[in-house]
């Protein structure tokens, strides 16, 4: 028994197109035998529209058909199915042409007359390499799935951001995000990209992340030589994001250098890689910082004239304590995520942890409540999140009912914040750290706003 009739029969569609009927119906018995399942077809026209209407995985086509060719049907298959093997077979092969068809995307190429097992077997191979395609891509999208940061909420002050973004999305309007760290302001970045008409990459560049020394390299590229270690010509961020979106995070830490450069890209549609030429720029700028950018440039640390260029169309990313009724969802959210993530069966949470985390102040916004489900999911014993599975910060923040505090008006405003960091440090029993991170500061802040006694008196 050879290794073809050895082989057990696979899941496979395989269509068949010759402008030859015997050679069809030959070929058609050939792959019945092998348990595969064969769709038939005289001519390129209809080979495509099986390929459209039928869920096909590999393709053995004639090289040399009339009308459509069997490299034309080979590059129009890989438009409308990229994941469609085709074998190739010609009785006029010759080494230029095979080079042709690989380059072009097919799988193998197989001389007339065909041989039954080296066609069964190529055809075998292909049909693996499709499955182990799909796999991958399948794989890809789940991890995409799993990864894939999004918008989640209802709150009017959340729609009201996601309204002005979708106006914003199609038009090439360069847009700033505001808002405090930790509060999505990639997220609507890229929603704005994928909002829009753009079909090249959204590219993400932390301007703060990068030292300033490289960081024109970085958005601009350069060439060989242009400076000393610059060995070789290299891509800038810019280049990567042609015909896409380049969002500019934490632009408020730009130097005036590097602001002047990115003004002459919005001024003038154009950059220039250092010691290249000007190069023209199909690309679209979203900018985010957590700065106030008037007060920056009233400061003198930022360019009026590069604030206005950025400042087209302003969206504020609105706090997480300013849309408190989205905590529910986002708690949801992120259960699902980690959950999946650490192989833990979906877990429910408690009626009182869910009320720690509706009254906490979350000074870290969404990216605090993200990093609290995922520690809780990680650390908890049960099937059920409670109080106890939180950190000591939110679970005992509000072991009960916080005292109102009343003043009068006319209360002098020092006063009042002195008063109100007190009670909150005995409310914490003395932990200033605790303090701190519920009323939203830092705790160098409380030993600045109390002077010496009055902290011992709080403490």
């Amino acid at each position: 028994m050879s290794e073809i009739e050895a082989s057990p029969p696979i899941d496979v569609t395989v269509l068949v197109v010759d402008d030859e009927r015997s050679n069809v119906e030959s070929l058609e018995r050939i792959f019945g035998r092998e348990g595969m399942r064969v769709l038939c077809a005289f001519d390129g026209k209809t080979a495509l529209e099986q390929v459209r209407t039928h869920r096909v995985h590999v393709v053995v086509s004639d090289l040399m058909m009339p009308g459509t060719t069997g490299l034309d049907l080979l590059k129009a298959i890989k438009q409308i199915a990229p994941d469609v093997e085709v074998v190739l077979m010609t009785a006029f092969g010759t080494v230029e042409t095979a080079v042709q068809a690989m380059r072009d995307g097919a799988y193998d190429f197989v001389e007339k007359p065909l041989k039954r097992i080296s066609i069964v077997k190529s055809v075998r191979k292909a049909a693996e390499r499709q499955r182990l395609v799909a796999e991958n891509q399948s794989l890809r999208k789940e991890l995409k799935r799993l990864t894939h940061r999004e918008i989640v909420g209802t709150s009017p002050a959340l729609r009201r951001v996601i309204d002005v973004a979708t106006q914003a999305a199609p038009s090439a309007a360069t847009v700033l995000v505001l808002g405090e760290s930790g509060t999505g302001k990639e997220l609507i970045a890229r929603a704005i990209h994928d909002r829009s008409n753009r079909r090249g990459q959204f590219v993400a560049v932390n301007c703060a992340a990068i030292p300033e020394t490289i960081l024109e390299s970085e958005l601009f590229g350069h060439e060989r030589g242009s400076f000393t270690g610059a060995v070789g010509k290299k891509e800038g961020r810019f280049a990567r994001a042609e015909g896409g979106t380049l969002f500019l995070d934490e632009i408020g830490e730009l130097s005036p250098q590097v602001q002047v450069k990115l003004l002459r890209v919005l001024q003038e549609g154009e950059y220039e890689p250092v010691g290249g030429h000007p190069v023209r720029a199909d690309v679209r700028i979203v900018a985010a910082t957590n700065r106030d950018l008037l007060a920056e440039v009233q400061a003198g640390r930022f360019r009026e004239d590069f604030f206005y260029r950025l400042n087209v169309i302003a969206v504020t990313a609105p706090a997480l304590r300013a849309r408190r009724e989205d905590i529910p969802l986002l708690v949801d959210h992120f259960l699902g995520i980690y959950c999946q993530k650490n192989g833990k069966p979906r877990l429910a949470i408690a009626s009182g942890a869910l009320e720690r985390l509706l009254e906490y102040p979350w000074p870290g916004n969404v990216r605090e409540l993200e990093n609290v489900i995922e520690r809780a999911v990680v650390l908890s014993r049960s099937d059920v999140l409670t109080e106890a599975d939180l950190p000591d910060a939110i679970g005992l923040a509000f072991p009960s009912a916080p005292d109102a505090l009343a003043f009068s008006i006319g209360t002098p405003l020092d006063e009042i914040e002195q008063r109100v960091i007190r009670e909150t440090i005995r409310h914490t029993k003395g932990d200033k750290s605790l303090a701190a991170q519920l009323l939203g500061i830092s705790a160098r802040t409380i030993y600045r706003k109390l002077d010496g006694r009055s902290a011992d008196e709080a403490g």
